[in-house]
């Protein structure tokens, strides 16, 4: 983690992120409050430091994979769960989930807590306690990623089709632990009714398709397994498959702990399957799925589950797992200490220091600085990298050209309220007309330069003289 935080700068959406807690707020754009709530605390915590935002995804990290432990550990037993812990954290996808702080990092810790506590409480279901715990986790999660409404779902289905939990279904207890986790959506819903419901409509677009060609169409439907196997090692998700396979297609002869993890499993996992044939899935939206399935396999090598061929399989997936971790490590190391960090597929990661140190140089010099506003053209990330990597942190805009909001940045006020002030103003090229006629006057200062391998990064800088008006996004 120090290698990789010593050469890579925040990821995008890191940046947009910690943007966002700097104006605290009950919903943004596309995701619930959490992660903006939580980057503002980091943020103030560690003083606006790239380090505080990566320490902080590696110790929710670590928290998951310690309660992941505690829950193997209640269902079978502590060297089940060190097996379990050990085979995530041979995976790509630990990798990651302990490097980048998104909103991946809270819903994994989150979602793995309520496991836990939905066992316990249905363990001593007269106990208020572990219901009144296991509703303030799931009401947490809700308000870190909306996958976190399926939980309470896969609550009622175990007790559905788990005879000795039937008794669930008419135990108050459960549905007021799922009516209080539901209430901690109340604000949400009001801010997304206060903005036209604004994140349902991006969320629906995730759900789009459109008609492709054969080859076209069996390349995208098989880039779903073959993403998974590269992101949970390739012996390691073939395991996976198995043990949920043989678990369900013998589901009559599977006690109630493995019935228990298939539920929160298996079913969703074959939804997402299904759901890849018409669209593209990205990689990290079943991963809450995966971590119940991980303690299957954990029980299999450990030899809890009568499926036969344990040993081959644990040797072989604990084997390639360990060389693809070294291999991955190696990769890093090689790609960040040699020409390869140059590739364009790494620019994300790359020069942001530097480009908010040049940047922030431009705005120093300013005539007004007290009337002078930033704005960053183009994506997004363009916004918040300036943002946060700028040493005054200042706030940012962006233009957007469609008219129609597709970032956090169209839902706050825009530079609208900006009227009267200068803008410096940070673009790819050159500054298209529409903007540059929003001011009395626009003169260029000069431009902003990184170099990154072949594709350097460039911003043309510009000084706005005095914002005669500016058309609000979504404004009539």
């Amino acid at each position: 983690m120090l290698f990789f935080c010593s050469q890579a700068d925040l990821a995008g959406d890191e940046a947009y992120y910690w943007d966002w807690g700097r104006r605290p707020d009950w919903g943004y754009y596309s995701k619930p409050p959490l992660i903006g709530w939580l980057m503002g605390v980091v943020g103030r915590l560690t003083s606006d430091t790239d380090w505080g935002i990566r320490g902080t995804a590696l110790i929710l990290g670590t928290g998951t994979m310690a309660v992941l432990f505690v829950l193997t550990r209640a269902l079978y037993d502590a060297r089940t769960g060190f097996m379990a812990a050990a085979l995530i954290l041979l995976t790509p996808a630990s990798a990651g989930l302990n490097l980048f702080l998104t909103i991946d990092a809270p819903l994994l810790l989150t979602w793995t807590t309520a496991l836990l506590l939905f066992w316990f409480a249905a363990q001593k279901p007269t106990h208020w306690m572990r219901w009144i715990a296991l509703s303030l986790v799931i009401g947490i999660g809700t308000l870190s990623k909306q996958m976190m409404l399926v939980f309470p779902l896969l609550m009622l289905a175990f007790a559905a089709v788990s005879q000795e939990d039937r008794a669930l279904l008419k135990n108050p207890r459960m549905w007021i632990a799922i009516v209080i986790g539901a209430l901690f959506l109340t604000p949400v819903l009001w801010w997304q009714q206060q903005h036209q419901w604004i994140t349902l409509e991006h969320t629906a677009h995730h759900f789009d398709t459109k008609t492709l060609s054969a080859v076209k169409w069996l390349t995208r439907t098989l880039e779903w397994p073959g993403v998974q196997a590269l992101v949970y090692s390739p012996v390691t998700w073939a395991a996976l498959m198995m043990v949920m396979w043989l678990g369900m297609s013998r589901w009559k002869f599977m006690a109630r702990r493995e019935r228990y993890l298939l539920i929160f499993s298996a079913p969703a996992l074959v939804i997402f399957t299904l759901l890849a044939l018409r669209q593209r899935i990205n990689p990290n939206w079943p991963a809450v799925f995966y971590l119940p399935a991980f303690v299957l396999v954990a029980a299999w090598f450990s030899g809890h589950l009568p499926f036969g061929k344990a040993n081959t399989w644990k040797k072989w997936t604990l084997r390639v797992a360990a060389v693809f971790a070294v291999v991955l490590h190696l990769v890093v190391l090689v790609t960040f200490l040699t020409s390869l960090k140059g590739h364009k597929k790494l620019a994300d990661l790359l020069g942001w220091k530097e480009t908010g140190r040049q940047a922030g140089t431009f705005l120093d010099k300013v005539p007004r600085p007290a009337n002078t506003f930033v704005m960053a053209l183009g994506h997004r990330y363009s916004a918040a990298q300036m943002a946060f990597n700028m040493p005054q942190h200042p706030r940012t805009y962006r233009w957007e050209p469609s008219g129609h909001p597709v970032s956090q940045y169209e839902v706050w006020p825009g530079p609208e309220e900006r009227v009267g002030d200068d803008a410096l103003i940070f673009s790819y090229g050159a500054l298209p007309a529409p903007v540059a006629e929003c001011f009395e006057k626009t003169e260029p200062l000069g431009r902003v330069e990184v170099p990154l391998g072949d594709a350097p990064r460039v911003f043309e800088v510009f000084l706005g003289h005095r914002l005669k008006t500016w058309k609000k996004v979504g404004a009539q």
